[in-house]
């Protein structure tokens, strides 16, 4: 099983700051914990976003349990409020079967191509247009929007293809978080019989919650503990 293929919202899972009005946009340093479940097993999970120089950040996800560990991280930068990749890795190990994969996003050139575990036809180059998204950047622009009342139309350039990806507003729904009870934007994006849901709750920089399902059932759920 390919564990980035079965989550591509968690990749992309999302750590932005923002004003609790969300009328400024500010990258800011920052690590969130999680509480994260993946097929029925209990895990942990980790974002982080950390400044690399000259309005670059880099952006780290990392799950890990019993039988799975996943590390990935894009490094990208923040032109205006604007996410624009430039590069990317992803290491897995799933029981005892290892992935390791690179990508580049190359703006003068126009193209993104990807190195390591990959196929030959996931390879690139595909050609790059103003505004694309890796997944994790994806999952950032999603909590900015959803924030913010905006509309979550996005294009997708990630493991060598490209995706169009819209999110809709779902509803409200009240979470606990830190034993405190807060109202909560429910955002959901449906790809065939896979279904990526998210809770954004105003103030927070990160989803309170990420969940993946598939076929109706439950894969990956991610809870936030806590944010530093």
């Amino acid at each position: 099983m390919d564990l980035k293929k079965s989550t591509p919202l968690l990749i992309g899972a999302a750590l932005l700051a923002l004003t609790a009005s969300a009328s400024a946009l500010a990258v800011k340093p920052f690590t969130a914990d999680y509480t994260a479940s993946y097929m029925g097993l209990q895990g942990a999970g980790q974002m982080r976003i950390e400044p690399a120089g000259s309005n670059r950040w880099k952006y780290t996800m990392s799950i890990r349990s019993n039988v799975a560990q996943l590390v990935q991280s894009t490094t990208f930068e923040d032109k205006g409020g604007e996410f624009r990749p430039l590069s990317g890795t992803d290491s897995s190990l799933l029981l005892i079967k290892k992935s390791n994969k690179t990508a580049s996003y190359d703006w003068a050139k126009g193209e993104a191509r990807w190195s390591g575990d990959v196929k030959a036809e996931r390879a690139g180059p595909v050609k790059l247009q103003d505004g694309d998204l890796d997944a994790m950047l994806v999952n950032l622009a999603v909590a900015r929007d959803a924030a913010a009342g905006k509309p979550m139309n996005y294009r997708m350039v990630d493991d060598g293809r490209v995706k169009r990806m819209t999110y809709t507003v779902s509803g409200k729904e009240t979470i606990e978080i830190g034993g405190r009870q807060r109202e909560a934007t429910k955002v959901t994006h449906t790809d065939g019989n896979k279904q990526y849901l998210a809770w954004v709750v105003d103030g927070l920089p990160v989803p309170a919650r990420i969940l993946q399902r598939k076929d109706g059932k439950d894969q990956i759920d991610l809870k936030i503990k806590s944010l530093n």
